[in-house]
């Protein structure tokens, strides 16, 4: 048996294009945890990256006859960015990862808190964006906190226009903070 550890990347690469097993455990041997740590050292999800992991690796075995590149581990950590970059955005794991920073040590958010107020102000400034209707319906849901019912009665329409209207703002605010937060990690 060759000893795969000691092939170039190149070579490794023809191998895998002639469907070589072994020459793929090699690739997922010596690549796999780098990869897992790099993805959590963003998400912070240990089954996510696990997940996100397997997946890149997989894909990379179902195209190995595609594969153009001079670097396996460079190819591989791009596609892996690519897909945690896909799991902020969809959220998946933005809600444990944004717990885990609010609770890191020396954290607080309180009422003068600066992250606070540039959140209030995103917010803010989102809602008059929507249309006039979708934003006064925002507002009594979410500063006034009355009900659908209490929303219906007031503006004399029926509660499902007012589920969906605050639907529809609620998911395009979602849609506007995860790009924000998507882009976080590369300023920080």
């Amino acid at each position: 048996m060759a000893a795969y550890s000691t092939y170039t990347d190149q070579e490794l690469l023809s191998l895998l294009k002639e469907g070589d097993h072994a020459a793929f455990n090699e690739v997922h041997h010596q690549y796999y945890a780098l990869l897992i740590r790099y993805a959590y050292n963003i998400i912070k999800d240990k089954e996510a990256c696990s997940d996100l992991v397997q997946d890149v690796l997989v894909w990379f075995w179902e195209h190995r006859e595609q594969h153009q590149m001079s670097s396996i581990k460079g190819y591989l950590i791009m596609a892996v960015k690519y897909q945690v970059s896909n799991v902020i955005r969809k959220g998946k794991v933005r809600e444990n990862y944004v717990l885990s920073a609010l609770n890191a040590p020396g954290y607080s958010l309180n009422e003068e808190s600066l992250e606070l107020k540039e959140l209030q102000a995103v917010i803010e400034s989102f809602i008059q964006q929507l249309p006039d209707k979708c934003g006064e319906i925002f507002r009594m849901s979410r500063e006034e906190q009355l009900t659908n019912k209490e929303i219906a009665a007031k503006l004399g329409i029926s509660e499902v226009t007012v589920a969906v209207q605050i639907k529809r703002a609620l998911d395009k605010l979602k849609g506007n903070l995860g790009k924000m937060y998507f882009w976080i990690h590369f300023f920080v």
